[in-house]
């Protein structure tokens, strides 16, 4: 018989763990390694997020200097909102059509990227993402200067006679959108390219072999295939230009001012808490609704 099998357990040797001791440990693992972020989320999100709502409930009467009491003042929403729906308004519009015009530009460039590009993809990308590694803050003071009145692009406009003598771009709804759908194009385009680029081409291939016309490809097999990309791709575009506030101070006036606008003055220039914690949380809530019926509609399945 061998020496080992004389060999007490307690001289060193110790026994393993039992199988139902390690699948418990395994099973505790992941929740552990989520805990690090659920503390980061609960910390920095959920927390600021109740005290923001707290601020939204407080008597609207309350000053700084005389201290905010927490009242429970639903009031602060309907009247914040009868105050500034222009506003609030005007950042979905201004959003949407900035949307549109990034839809028009960034699908034939990420489409093109994605299945065109060959042996140049990797730079294209690098130009699609170069602008992101500057201050958007500098960005948008770099388009204040193309549209300035005495810029390139307003005197070609005049010339052509596509503005009249007087004309200008900058200072008005059109500056505004233009800074929008640049500052926020990447946000489309890459998630764009991320799906065309796992497209198939032999589908295509196989649609014009069974006399689909470029349209009727493009409806049927392409538009559906990207569908993932061009949700996601939206609603990264969509949700930060509706809450944006820098080109509207930088490219237009107070006419052209949007929700963002109004809960920065709220908080940093007129210290109205309430009433910019109530601005906040409708322009969130709206946000979140839009988003919803959005997904119900274009369906979620691969969207992540």
């Amino acid at each position: 018989m061998s020496a080992l099998a004389h060999v007490p357990i307690g001289s060193g040797q110790s026994a393993s763990p039992p199988p139902a001791a390690r699948s418990g440990r395994y099973r505790l693992l992941p929740y552990l390694l989520l805990l690090p972020g659920a503390a980061w989320l609960v910390l920095f999100f959920a927390v600021p997020l109740v005290q923001l709502a707290a601020a939204s409930l407080y008597d609207p009467t309350g000053s700084i200097s005389t201290g905010y009491v927490l009242t429970w003042a639903f009031d602060n929403y309907p009247t914040a909102l009868r105050a500034y729906w222009p506003q609030f308004a005007r950042s979905f519009l201004y959003a949407g059509i900035a949307l549109v015009l990034a839809l028009l530009m960034g699908y034939p460039l990420a489409y093109a990227i994605a299945q065109k590009a060959g042996r140049w993809k990797n730079l294209l990308l690098v130009c699609v993402i170069a602008p992101m590694f500057t201050s958007f803050l500098v960005r948008t003071l770099a388009w204040k200067t193309i549209l300035s009145d005495n810029g390139w692009l307003v005197g070609l406009l005049r010339d052509v006679h596509l503005l009249g003598p007087d004309g200008r771009l900058l200072a008005t709804p059109i500056a505004v959108v233009l800074g929008l759908t640049y500052n926020f194009l990447p946000f489309l385009v890459l998630p764009l390219y991320a799906s065309l680029e796992r497209l198939d081409y032999r589908l295509l291939e196989a649609s014009s072999d069974l006399y689909a016309s470029p349209l009727k490809t493009f409806r049927r097999v392409t538009l559906p295939l990207s569908m993932p990309g061009l949700i996601a791709g939206t609603l990264l575009f969509f949700i930060p230009a509706t809450g944006d506030y820098i080109n509207a101070e930088l490219l237009g006036t107070p006419n052209e001012y949007m929700i963002g606008n109004v809960i920065d003055s709220a908080f940093l220039v007129r210290l109205d808490y309430p009433q910019g914690a109530a601005l906040s949380f409708l322009l969130m809530s709206t946000i979140l609704a839009v988003v919803f019926v959005y997904l119900r509609r274009a369906g979620t399945e691969e969207v992540l």
